[in-house]
């Protein structure tokens, strides 16, 4: 209750309803359901949880029943926006494409699709300019041929569906976990095993909603497996390989950190200061200069692999790691090799 209270000044509201007199006896979330188009039951039901869903300006629960006259609010932290999408001439990198989808490598430092704060600039700004009629997303937002994304600061691999055929079919290869995914890493220290398995449910912080975290004994958040392999120990860094099994929000980042192998300038993570190595200032600095060289966490979504939507067949796509990270990588390598 009490961080609901501090954050009360942040948040805008966006929807208002108030219930008829002849409304019969209907749960929050369901009523809701009615209401709002575009919005999932998930959704509807997470912000519910997080106290965004107020009745008479009273925090309540899903299982609420609305009775006649009640007001309800829908409060979140963003300011409410036009949902148009500004269409902006972006180069965008495709490494493949056809009448039913395309594949492209986003560069680190662009955002996937527009939010609060990123309303110009982003993926689907490009895309819309770029491509006409492009299907939205199967729970209704608009967010015009997108069936996955990558963090704002990861670069690599995205598939965009242009057809609602491929929206629908590509959306349950992820669905089923049956899309093939592969990252490459650069973390602190050399993992215990050169090949392992993380696991451990993933789910937003009690103590700071902006970030992930671990929860082992699976109370909350969603289950999460990451496969990983090492390709290069650099004594106070490895790159590993990342496969993913399930896909959620900072799955890999939020893993590593959990078994002490934050991702290298992950500042969200933790990853951006000295986390193993000498005191020595000389070494500080190195470490200071890999930072500026690669001014973010170093992961990049490297291959992609699926079922074409129309012809049935499998399609992997490959690309070289981003040149920033390529160099660090030959920094640490000069730097143990020469210590």
């Amino acid at each position: 209750m009490q961080e609901i209270e501090d954050e009360e000044e942040e948040l805008y509201q966006h929807h208002r309803f108030e219930v008829d007199k002849g409304q019969s006896i209907l749960r929050v979330d369901k009523y809701l359901m009615s209401r709002m188009q575009n919005a999932s039951r998930n959704k509807i039901q997470d912000a519910i949880e997080t106290g965004a869903v107020r009745v008479n300006e009273a925090i309540v629960k899903a299982n609420y029943k609305v009775k006649p006259l009640d007001v309800i609010t829908v409060l979140l932290p963003e300011p409410p926006r036009n949902t148009e999408i500004i269409p902006q001439n972006i180069p965008l990198e495709i490494v493949y494409e056809d009448d039913e989808l395309l594949v492209v490598n986003k560069p680190a430092g662009m955002v996937v699709h527009p939010a609060h704060g990123n309303w110009e600039g982003t993926l689907v700004n490009a895309l819309v300019y770029h491509f006409q009629n492009l299907p939205t997303h199967r729970n209704g937002e608009i967010r015009p041929g997108l069936v996955h994304r990558i963090d704002k600061d990861t670069s690599g691999l995205l598939v965009i569906a242009k057809t609602e055929t491929a929206m629908t079919h590509l959306a349950k290869q992820f669905f089923d976990h049956s899309i093939e995914r592969t990252y490459n890493a650069l973390v602190w220290g050399e993992p215990k095993t050169d090949e392992g398995t993380i696991t451990g449910h993933v789910g937003r912080s009690l103590k700071d909603r902006k970030i992930m975290t671990v929860f082992p004994d699976g109370s909350m958040g969603k289950d999460a497996t990451t496969h990983y392999k090492v390709l290069k120990k650099l004594r106070y860094v490895s790159l590993v390989q990342c496969n993913l099994e399930t896909g959620r929000t900072h799955q890999i980042r939020v893993h590593f950190k959990h078994i002490g192998h934050p991702l290298f300038n992950d500042a969200t993570y933790g990853g951006d200061r000295v986390l193993r190595g000498t005191i020595f200032s000389k070494y500080e600095q190195f470490v200071a200069n890999c930072f500026k060289m690669c001014p973010r966490q170093a992961l990049h979504a490297k291959s992609l692999g699926f079922i074409h939507p129309k012809t049935g067949e499998f399609l992997q796509f490959d690309t070289e790691l981003p040149e920033e990270m390529q160099q660090v990588i030959q920094k640490w390598d000069t730097y143990v090799n020469n210590e």
